[in-house]
């Protein structure tokens, strides 16, 4: 089966293609979702939900805005977003032993292993330093755009510029 056909079949809310699309995209999908969020049960349970939203809201997603890959992933980063900064996750993080604080802060700095379980690497390795970072801050890590241009020492509107230059260099490189 094509994957317009499939997602046309998931759209009628036919099970077998669902079954077929979590098959294709769960391992992305995963990946992205841990990498924002660094633990693996919760990323586990958020990959759940990700995907309970991909069958309630199938009916939702439109080809003419976008590549289905990118209609998930945006999912998936939106839901682990949420969950971290949501109170329960905060909470829980205040109690954490200080052992677990290396493996955040490895993850946090692993951007390579980041973009590579999308298969993004190779056209992100040919854009500039600063659009890697940007992309990095606020897709990989889910930053806000103001604690971007915190992290970053630069005003918020040159993140908003550089981001916007940045994204439209990468569609023109995927070529999509």
């Amino acid at each position: 089966m094509q994957q317009d056909e499939l997602i046309l079949e998931l759209q009628k809310g036919n099970q077998k293609a669902f079954e077929r699309i979590y098959q294709l995209y769960s391992e992305s999908t995963y990946g992205i979702i841990f990498s924002i969020i660094g633990e693996k049960d919760i990323a586990e349970e958020v990959l759940q939900d990700v995907f309970m939203k991909i069958w309630e809201n199938a009916s939702s997603y439109d080809s003419s805005k976008g590549r289905f890959f990118t209609w998930v992933l945006n999912i998936a980063r939106n839901a682990s977003i949420d969950k971290i900064r949501s109170k329960s996750f905060k909470n829980k993080r205040q109690n954490l032993a200080a052992d677990n604080f290396v493996n955040i802060l490895e993850s946090k700095t692993n951007f390579s292993s980041t973009i590579d379980a999308i298969g993004l690497k190779k056209y992100i390795e040919v854009l500039k330093p600063v659009c890697k970072k940007l992309i990095d801050l606020l897709f990989f890590k889910g930053y806000t755009q103001k604690e971007t241009a915190e992290e970053l020492e630069m005003p918020l509107g040159t993140v908003k510029t550089r981001n916007r230059a940045c994204i439209n260099k990468l569609r023109e490189i995927v070529g999509n």
